[in-house]
């Protein structure tokens, strides 16, 4: 069977999923919003819970959030997550703690030298180098224009 271009496009535009954007953006703030609310509540938590000091509860809160992260990635959670949160769930933290521990669990069966060490990094890699290059310029130009 053979299609010409219009043909072809109307195939092709029958059988592609039709993508509810504001749909996905309310989803995507609410997971968001609801990861950057189970963030403070850790943060108070550490605070009036544990007495720790404000500006010590702030990075022991990151570290809790990229531990829940990993292990929701390890046990299958964030995937179903992301699935139903979309960007939500991917730009905070937990997003690039889940793109770090991915690849770890996919290439496990290789070994851990050549399957989890040397894939650990296949996501989050590129997003380390670019954030580093990005710093180094603003810390240039913050230098050259101050």
């Amino acid at each position: 069977m053979k299609y010409d271009k219009n043909s072809y496009k109307q195939v092709v535009s029958e059988h592609t999923p039709k993508n509810n954007m504001l749909k996905n953006c309310v989803w995507a703030f609410i997971f968001g919003g609801a990861i950057c609310l189970l963030g403070e509540i850790i943060k108070n938590i550490f605070v009036s819970g544990f007495n720790v000091p404000e500006k010590d509860a702030a990075p022991m809160t990151s570290v809790a959030l990229i531990a829940l992260s990993a292990l929701f990635t390890g046990i299958g959670w964030y995937d179903k997550l992301g699935k139903k949160g979309g960007a939500g769930t991917v730009v905070p933290i937990t997003g690039f703690a889940n793109s770090v521990v991915s690849p770890a669990l996919e290439f496990k069966r290789e070994g851990f030298i050549l399957g989890t060490a040397s894939n650990i990094f296949k996501l989050a890699g590129p997003v380390l180098v670019f954030g580093y290059f990005s710093a180094f310029i603003v810390g240039l130009l913050s230098l050259l224009f101050k």
